[in-house]
């Protein structure tokens, strides 16, 4: 390859090099001249022909051009380099002069709410908080509350059952029997939380609820305590107008044992849809704990009593908030929830 031929491959690179428009197109010009098979790798290739005089004069001119090329291309990638930057720079350039984007923000689930004004209201009587796992013992779920063997509740139809002595809590009822256990009385608790029972899902059933249940121990502690206690929280829930009425029931952890109703809040108890004509509204369940229940927790039944209550709170949000349909809590539709703020 001859001097001439080593010069018109230095003037095309840098015509083409000059015109390049993208670092694409370097990268082109690049492999096609300093490549493998480039053109000017191949004049350098070329030299074993050539006499050593030659040979030494044109590896000079050639090792020149190539130098040459390289710096021109160096140049044009840092170009391209520099202009990206620039591009990216305003492209992620910000305005703090322009209005923040509207940002929304969720709110607290009306379960929640309910559970904190339930809590409040607990709390304001000097009841403290106690929480138990969901994953239960047999034992804590069923036997230590004085439930019978053959209670319809120990039923697969009723009970998810992960092992044969472990469960999913039907009730919180069992924060109740690890409290009596590990604290000695006077005891004045509420315990909220998740439960879970086989149901099918409707508008006023769902395999997943929340209740709070409570329990006070203490010396002297009788049904009338019990009943002045839930009639403060009827009150302070629903207005002060409120009545409360208590009738014989049965739950094999209290006895006696009692449903609260109260008068319904909408009609003042002329009768009304909320509480299907009757004026009243069953609003929880009740009594005196059981002396079995006591002993389990090793507490002297000779000297202390005590009660305990239980309610929905899926059930306490529908009566308070004219809900019709137990499913709306967990669909998870903000239209409904954010009627709660």
């Amino acid at each position: 390859m001859r001097k001439e031929e080593l010069q018109d491959i230095l003037s095309e690179a840098r015509e083409r090099i000059a015109a390049a428009a993208s670092h694409e197109d370097a990268e082109g010009i690049r492999v096609g001249l300093l490549g493998k098979k480039g053109r000017l790798t191949g004049a350098l290739r070329s030299m074993g022909d050539m006499e050593p005089e030659a040979r030494k004069e044109f590896g000079r001119l050639a090792n020149e051009a190539r130098a040459e090329i390289e710096g021109l291309l160096a140049d044009k990638f840092d170009g391209f380099k520099a202009a990206a930057q620039r591009a990216r720079f305003l492209a992620e350039r910000i305005d703090v002069t322009e209005p923040g984007a509207d940002i929304s923000l969720g709110t607290r689930h009306p379960v929640t709410i309910m559970i904190d004004e339930i809590a409040r209201i607990f709390m304001g009587m000097g009841f403290s908080i106690a929480e138990g796992p969901e994953i239960e013992t047999v034992f804590n779920n069923f036997d230590a509350l004085n439930a019978a063997p053959s209670h319809p509740s120990r039923d697969l139809t009723d009970t998810f059952y992960i092992t044969g002595d472990t469960l999913l809590r039907t009730q919180t009822s069992p924060v109740q029997v690890r409290t009596l256990m590990s604290q000695a009385p006077p005891i004045r608790v509420i315990s909220p939380g998740r439960c879970f029972r086989v149901d099918s899902p409707d508008a006023t059933h769902s395999p997943m609820f929340n209740q709070v249940e409570g329990l006070l121990v203490d010396e002297g502690v009788s049904m009338a305590d019990l009943k002045g206690t839930l009639d403060a929280f009827a009150k302070s829930m629903f207005g002060a107008e409120v009545r409360t009425r208590f009738r014989p029931h049965f739950f094999p952890f209290t006895e006696p044992s009692a449903e609260m109703d109260m008068s319904c809040f909408k009609c003042g108890g002329a009768g009304c849809r909320v509480c299907k004509g009757t004026g009243w509204i069953e609003v929880l369940g009740c009594g005196m704990v059981h002396p079995n229940v006591l002993k389990v927790g090793g507490v002297d039944t000779e000297r202390y009593t005590g009660f305990a209550f239980g309610m929905g709170v899926e059930r306490m949000a529908m009566l308070k908030h004219g809900i019709d349909d137990i499913r709306l809590f967990y669909e998870n539709d903000m239209r409904f929830i954010e009627q709660f703020k």
